[in-house]
């Protein structure tokens, strides 16, 4: 297998994962993707997504639950709270070549090979404005810069960890754990205040391994914004436009996926584009017009009339 996309999900987020996995099929309908349950608890999404998507399972189940102790014993519990929340670390160890690793909170908007072709020249690619926005607030704290452990340049990949694409064993799994005991070691090196798991860790890795790197966003200057917390992007069609520029990707990165929240209704179209069940974890409001709610009432005045 080379390229392709990975995956973490379990039934909790239901709803997101066939969301995305919709966007991405009508971009890139054969592409391999391959889902890494985040625990037990993922059986429902798991079917779904296997009979309406295409998708794989992480073959090396033991694999990930040993990732998921190692990293329980490596980091004390008021540290990480979740080591399930690493579990995206297998990625590196799946059997893809080259892979994009997404968040379920994301929709596409483009075929997902126009981000995989940064690997062809890189190790690690990121596509995101974290430099230019929070800078190195909910990865680093400033003791990083004082210590010098990166240089400048290093700091300004820095990068939200929901939407990017490396290689496969770009560092060996040893190697890898003893670099997550010094991050265990030095917790005053990240900035975990509002809740981020993964993302400092993750970002502490990349840098001391990766040593290729891109981030879409300087390497392509007229790439358009991604943030679901942006007012300003524009629908066309089943779209999201920046200006004139079609957006790769659209994250909600903390903003909540709800009724009446940013860029609803084009959320809910991808979500019930290829699945009819009802939503699971997300709550409709009562007086809601979407479409979904519009089809629902069509559908009963026709049965009325046949009747």
């Amino acid at each position: 297998m080379s390229n392709g996309v990975y995956i973490v999900a379990n039934d909790r987020v239901f709803d997101q994962a066939i969301a995305l996995l919709s966007s991405l099929r009508v971009h890139s309908p054969d592409i391999p993707v391959i889902m890494l349950p985040f625990d037990d608890n993922h059986e429902r999404v798991w079917s779904t997504c296997r009979d309406q998507f295409n998708v794989q399972r992480y073959p090396n189940l033991d694999f990930l639950e040993q990732l998921t102790q190692d990293i329980a014993d490596i980091f004390p519990r008021d540290f990480l709270r979740l080591p399930n929340k690493m579990r995206k670390l297998g990625c590196w160890f799946g059997p893809l070549d080259k892979f994009v690793y997404i968040d379920t909170d994301i929709l596409l908007f483009q075929p997902i090979e126009s981000s995989l072709k940064y690997l062809e020249d890189a190790d690690f690619f990121c596509c995101d404005f974290q430099q230019k926005g929070r800078g190195l607030a909910e990865v680093f704290n400033p003791t990083v810069r004082e210590q010098q452990l990166f240089s400048e340049a290093d700091l300004e990949d820095v990068f939200n960890s929901g939407f990017w694409g490396g290689r496969q064993n770009t560092f060996l799994y040893k190697e890898m754990l003893d670099i997550l005991k010094d991050c265990a070691a030095h917790r005053e090196y990240f900035d975990f205040s509002t809740g981020t798991t993964d993302q400092p860790i993750i970002n502490y890795l990349v840098l001391k391994t990766a040593e290729r790197r891109v981030n879409i966003t300087r390497a392509n200057p007229e790439e358009p914004g991604n943030w679901g917390g942006s007012p300003h992007f524009e629908q066309k069609g089943h779209a999201l436009y920046d200006g004139d520029r079609c957006l790769r990707y659209l994250h909600w990165a903390g903003t909540p996926i709800q009724p009446g929240g940013p860029y609803w209704d084009i959320w809910e179209y991808y979500r019930f584009l290829n699945v009819q069940e009802p939503l699971s974890n997300i709550s409709e409001s009562r007086d809601s017009t979407s479409s979904k709610s519009v089809r629902g009432i069509l559908s009963k005045l026709l049965n009325y009339a046949k009747g």
